[in-house]
């Protein structure tokens, strides 16, 4: 069972990289891949898998690609930056935006520059 509760500021290292070790191993046996295949898919070798499943330190690059091999590239979308507008931002926004068009000659359209 995958625990979803965890309050990881309260979690050493050691044991934040334990679950991770964990949430890998729990979604490779998942999908039913072994060892040996999920590291040939990943570029790395069983011994680095088997080192990542039991919780002991790996680089990023490697958890990289082992997140890629298990199609699981999706969680990292929790360190994606967005910016937000402010309510007033998008009203100054609102405020510039066109309000009439304007003819070559640099006037305003009007009824009188149809050619009825």
């Amino acid at each position: 069972m995958v625990k979803t509760n965890n309050d990881w500021n309260a979690m050493s290292d050691g044991a934040i990289i334990l679950e991770i070790g964990r949430y890998i191993r729990h979604h490779r046996l998942e999908k039913n891949i072994t060892q040996a295949k999920a590291a040939e898919i990943a570029g790395v070798n069983r011994w680095t898998l088997n080192k990542i499943e039991k919780g002991e330190p790996i680089s990023l690059l490697t958890l990289i690609s082992v997140l890629r091999a298990l199609d699981l590239l999706h969680i990292l979308n929790v360190f994606k930056v967005s910016t937000q507008l402010s309510p007033i931002q998008l009203a100054k926004l609102e405020q510039k935006k066109r309000q009439r068009a304007r003819s070559s000659k640099g006037t305003e359209v009007g009824e009188e520059d149809w050619e009825w």
